[in-house]
């Protein structure tokens, strides 16, 4: 399956089940996505509940990293979520970006922004908002947000070019993104690259990390930093839904990785004025 709409029908379908499930239902899938029904949750996810304005009600047991944590919030600023959710990361940034700051939520499935609306009117956040669109075609003007997270997201994008753009787009000059995702450092076996489970379940949608940073330095994204990384081991019972028994011997003695990372970068200031006036020309 490698038509654009056709992945994108694959990913709304997906989420809005996921959107209806708990947290422990999804803990037990590949990413939530049901497709990989005895994958561990902590193969991926990592724990929220000690982050202040942890809500319990949208943690759906998603996510491959905590990219709040590193992502430099300060009081006041704006924050996007790119593929908000339930909510979660939204709600880890309010509290961080406090009642002086604003966060926008940005999902593609109807279902989880309802139930993200649903959270925060029950928190009573007023400076939470979320809306529904497409990464790749964001319904936010340009230069308006100060900090971008996302958390194992942009790895389902099927044009990650033009979502990079739009993140470049919408950020503020000297803005910044902190943005957790999974890629690969080598190849998939064509197994796991072709499976439409796998692509909605994080993984086959993952490109390679070196494509990766390029992507976005050509895009303009300045000062890349890995902030986290760490592989991602996928266990053998899943594998076995796609490889044969010696298919997987092979699989998990190759150097080829899966990785959750964690990825900062900045919008360049705009550039100082050469003409010889206070503003610019």
């Amino acid at each position: 399956m490698n038509n654009t709409v056709e992945l994108k029908n694959l990913v709304r379908e997906k989420y809005s089940q996921i959107a209806e499930q708990s947290k422990e239902h999804n803990a037990a899938s590949c990413c939530g996505a049901g497709g990989c029904s005895t994958i561990d949750y902590a193969v991926f996810a990592e724990d929220y509940s000690k982050l202040h304005g942890y809500h319990k009600d949208a943690d759906l047991g998603l996510g491959c990293g905590l990219p709040t944590e590193f992502a430099q919030i300060k009081p006041g600023d704006t924050v996007l979520d790119l593929g908000s959710g339930a909510g979660n990361d939204c709600f880890i940034a309010r509290a961080i970006t406090g009642e002086t700051g604003k966060v926008i939520g940005l999902d593609m499935t109807s279902t989880m922004i309802e139930k993200a609306r649903m959270n925060a009117d029950a928190l009573g956040f007023n400076n939470v908002e979320f809306r529904l669109g497409d990464i790749e075609h964001m319904p936010i003007a340009a230069d308006r947000i100060d900090v971008i997270v996302s958390n194992c997201v942009l790895n389902l994008v099927p044009n990650k070019e033009m979502a990079f753009k739009e993140m470049f787009r919408v950020l503020k000059p000297g803005g910044h993104f902190s943005v957790s995702d999974i890629v690969l450092d080598g190849n998939l076996p064509d197994q796991l690259k072709n499976a439409a489970e796998m692509y909605a379940g994080c993984v086959a949608g993952a490109i390679q990390k070196s494509d990766y940073l390029q992507q976005l330095s050509d895009v303009g994204f300045v000062d890349l930093i890995i902030q986290k990384e760490k592989k991602i081991n996928l266990p053998d019972d899943i594998l076995s839904e796609y490889l044969s028994l010696d298919e997987i011997m092979t699989f998990n003695s190759r150097e080829d990785a899966i990785l959750s990372i964690t990825l900062y970068g900045k919008k360049p200031e705009k550039p100082a004025c050469s003409c010889g006036s206070g503003s610019c020309c």
